[in-house]
């Protein structure tokens, strides 16, 4: 209310839809270059190049989640450009994190409604170095399978529709280059989203690291490479603004923002993880939500 020109940077980034693509061209490259490689330069360039461009696809989707690349009108325009921006991730991922998304915001820390919270039984397990470490590690895992226990839904249209369509590009690829771009495109995705500086946005963004706020804000250089995913608080206040216009938020409504706690840096996110005994999967803030009534 105070500052009504937050709401015209609502809407599409008319740019997204073309740097996606380039992404996903760089990718269907990249897997032709590595057809000859030897396995050892296979996982190294996955970690490398390859994972790096597969986990900044994941926030792509994220923002194309919120409508953002063709607006609120063309939401079937989103759900399909979501689906063609999968295709390096090497598995099927946009529809489920579409449907499960929705809730994050709803329900933010919602118990059995948010499925971002780890379970109980990680954060009893995962409760020293060496197993926040593999917990880390682990996390594709977990977040690709915790839904399934925590909150099951029914598979829906999309979900089939995006398997068929990301699993009949890989035979394709495979049958062209081999089974080395597709483990480059797979083992790209799983090695970046583990443990891997890029990553330390899911601990940065709503691990309570100051009793009190649970959610963070990063404003460091890696959003270049996150689609400005670091800009969290001002996310969830504006989910339906793109990231590349967040810092504009922020910039507005400074006063609302800039006596916020945030993070520097990532890295130094996943180190006090790992090492300082009072953060682990535990701290988060879990709560009991109404769920709200169907539209």
């Amino acid at each position: 209310a105070k500052y009504p020109e937050i709401k015209a940077l609502m809407g599409p980034d008319p740019y997204l839809k073309w740097i996606v693509s380039g992404m996903v061209f760089v990718q269907l490259l990249a897997c032709y270059l590595v057809k000859d490689l030897s396995w050892k330069w296979v996982f190294f360039w996955a970690y490398a190049f390859g994972g790096c461009i597969n986990h900044s696809m994941t926030l792509a989707i994220h923002d194309i989640s919120h409508n953002v690349a063709f607006g609120n009108k063309q939401t079937r325009w989103n759900r399909w450009f979501a689906v063609f921006a999968n295709l390096p991730i090497g598995v099927p991922y946009s529809a489920s994190f579409k449907k499960y998304h929705i809730d994050h915001h709803r329900y933010l820390g919602g118990d059995s409604l948010d499925v971002d919270i780890p379970t109980d039984f990680e954060g009893w397990f995962f409760c020293t170095p060496l197993r926040k470490l593999l917990w880390l590690f682990l996390q594709p895992l977990f977040y690709s399978l915790r839904p399934l226990y925590v909150n099951p839904k029914t598979i829906t249209q999309m979900e089939i529709f995006n398997a068929l369509v990301q699993f009949s590009v890989d035979l394709v690829i495979y049958y062209f280059w081999g089974l080395k771009p597709i483990i480059y495109l797979i083992a790209g995705t799983i090695l970046c989203m583990g443990l891997h500086p890029i990553s330390g946005h899911f601990i940065a963004e709503h691990y309570m690291f100051l009793k009190g706020y649970e959610t963070y804000s990063y404003y460091g250089p890696l959003n270049w490479l996150t689609f400005n995913v670091g800009y969290h608080m001002e996310h969830h206040d504006f989910p339906s603004i793109p990231g590349c216009k967040l810092p504009m938020v922020k910039k507005i409504a400074a006063e609302y923002y800039d006596n916020l706690p945030y993070h520097q840096s990532w890295i130094r996110v996943l180190w006090a993880f790992v090492f300082d005994d009072t953060i682990g999967p535990y701290s988060r803030v879990k709560r009991l939500c109404k769920l709200a009534k169907a539209q």
